[in-house]
Parts: C-alpha cells; structure tokens; sequence
C-alpha cells in the first residue's frame, strides 16, 4: 500500500522530525523523545500536526437523518458550535470507527473521523445515504493542528478576535485565524492538557504553523509527534481505535455508553439495547502496575489463579506516574477499581490493580 505525505511532510523533515508509516500515512513520531514531548504538553503547550485525520461534510434537509442513523450518540441535541463524540455501531456489535460530529447550524455538519479509517468509514456511511443528503469527503484538503497544554488559549489568543477564553469544551468557533478566514477552532484534544483544535485548508497550513509558532516563541513552544500522543491519551484513558475499540467490540463493553442513546433508531440498536439489559461480561478498564513493568498491546491479563481473563489493549510507561498504566478487557467480576489482575510479561506474571479513569487529574 502506498504511504500517503501530509502536506507539510516537508516541514517535519526539516525540524529534525523522526518519519514513520502510521495509518497510511508517513507521520511524524518524534522530534526529540517522547518523555520530553509528553512533559511540554503537560507543563506548557506543543503542536501536532494530525492532517491525517478525516473529514466528511453533510450537508442538506437529510443531514441530520443520516448522522442519527450511523451514529449512536444523538446528534439532534447539538446547538450551533457544538461538538460531540459518538461512534459508528456496525451490524454485529462492533465499532467501525469513533468519530467527532461538528455542527455549524441546521443542515450542515461536519464529521471526523480516524485516519485509518476514511475510505472504510466513508464506504459504511455511504450505504446509509439513501435520502440523498450531500456527503462530501474533503479528507485530502484540510489540516489539523492540535495545540495542547495548559499555554494553549493564551497562545492561541494572539492570532484571532475571537474570545477563546468563551468557548466550551466540545464547542467551537468559525472565524478568522492568524489573518486567514473560515478558520475552524474547536475546544476539543486528545491530550488531557486543554488547548484547541484548529482545521484549515491546506494551501494556508503552512502560514498559520508559522504563526502559531511565532505567537508561542516566549513559552518555547515545541513540535510534538505521535509517540507522545499516546502516552497522553492514555493516561487519560482516552480509547484509540484499532486498540482499545474495534469491529470486534461493543460500545458498551468499552465504556462508551454514555454515547450510545436508545432515543433514536441508529444500527444494531435493538442488539445493543438487548446487551445492556442482559449485562455485559467483559469490560474495558484501567490498570496500574503494582510490580515494576510495563504492558505493552497484546499481553495477557490473569487472575490470581492464573486463568487468562483479558488482554491489554494499550499499554506504557506513564511519564507522569513514573509507572506502568494500561487499558485492557476484562471479566466484569474483576473490572472494579481495586480489584487485583496480573499482566502477562514475557512469562512472568506481575501484580497490577484495576483503577479509575482517569489515570492523573488534569
């Protein structure tokens, strides 16, 4: 499969970037080291560039009809401005991809969706879009910046009029940036840290990465890769699709009822609706390691008796914690914050406890 460039492949390159194939895409993974990129987040403010991420319009009288029937969240509660996380449920009782719903006003609504994911969920959305709203995939034209950590809003503010400071979590704004109109900047992140999300057309990305630079140059502002990304979602127990979440598990088990909403009709309600009052037997928690070690995707979880109950669906070194933290399913007998499980490490098995999420408090 070909590796597609963002468009400021180049730029990364020449900052010293360490370029690797992630989700299609040859994406920036470092600049300097993880633990440093994690810890500019945490402390100060740094920026991704995840351009690779999707994009959807859908727009028209039947906008909302089709969103309601591919999403499990219920998008008819968005105001203007508002965002919302929700999940594209597939006919089994699996995920075909987590997604945010962006609504600019009646009619007209954008979706983002994984990287990974685009043509898949593209392809999935499609089939259902049999009223003739006008979906467009706009993937290729637009980059995303996340600027994140708690000198985000103060560096953001010096690029646009727009009272940053005024916008909610999971709201945004469609204005001017950097002196480059019909901007989006979206209260949302990945990271725990605060900041925002801005989305702009490609041709003008280039000029507004040199202004927030410029804007963030007295708090040494820094570039920040992939690597970091994770370690900062997952100490906030934020899901990443194709390891936490799959085609193989439901909203439910993986703790995203609170976005699946029985109001509506969308797919595979009535299953999901069924698993939720017969109680599900697997679930996804958080684990703190106990003994020194660090899980990683894929090892085993056991009990006590050293019946294998799960698997570790994401798993580090917390940069913050100094300990090893990670995300996995198991029986629900033992998913309670304090029960005790142990990780499978290269044979040995080592003590972990079951805890709340998230991992450290923003």
């Amino acid at each position: 499969m070909d590796v597609k460039q963002i468009p400021l492949n180049d730029l990364h390159v020449k900052l010293g970037a360490k370029m690797v194939p992630f989700a299609g895409f040859n994406m920036p993974v470092r600049y300097s080291s993880d633990i440093e990129e994690h810890m500019t987040v945490r402390n100060g403010v740094g920026v991704f560039d995840v351009s690779h991420m999707g994009e959807f319009t859908v727009k028209g009288p039947k906008a909302l009809d089709l969103i309601q029937r591919v999403t499990s969240n219920d998008a008819a509660k968005l105001v203007d401005g508002q965002a919302q996380y929700s999940c594209l449920p597939n006919e089994k009782g699996g995920i075909v991809d987590d997604l945010i719903v962006y609504k600019f006003k009646d009619e007209d609504y954008l979706l983002v969706v994984n990287a990974g994911n685009i043509e898949k969920d593209w392809n999935w959305i499609s089939q259902f879009n049999t009223q003739g709203a006008d979906l467009q995939n706009i993937s290729d034209d637009i980059c995303l910046f996340a600027i994140q950590g708690p000198k985000a809003v103060a560096t953001l503010q010096k690029l646009t009029n727009t009272d940053l400071s005024a916008i909610k979590y999971y709201h945004f704004a469609y204005g001017e940036f950097a002196g480059v109109p019909n901007v989006i900047m979206s209260n949302t992140g990945y990271t725990g840290a605060g900041g925002f999300e801005i989305y702009v057309h490609k041709n003008l990305a280039e000029k507004i990465w040199h202004a927030i630079f410029e804007a963030g140059k007295e708090v040494d502002i820094k570039p920040i890769g992939l690597g970091a990304r994770d370690t900062l979602r997952l100490e906030m127990g934020f899901c990443l699709y194709g390891n936490d979440i799959d085609d193989t598990t439901s909203p439910l088990e993986a703790g995203l009822g609170w976005i699946t909403k029985f109001t509506k009709e969308f797919t595979n309600a009535a299953n999901i609706k069924k698993q939720k009052e017969a109680g599900i037997t697997k679930k996804l928690v958080g684990f703190k390691m106990i003994d020194k070690g660090i899980p990683r995707h894929d090892y085993l979880i056991k009990d006590a008796a050293g019946n294998i109950i799960g698997k570790v669906t994401s798993g580090t070194m917390s940069p913050m914690l100094g300990i090893g933290i990670g995300l996995g399913y198991v029986a629900t007998e033992l998913s309670s914050p304090g029960s005790e499980i142990f990780i499978d490490v290269r044979g040995r098995a080592l003590k972990a406890e079951v805890t709340k999420l998230p991992f450290i408090n923003k």
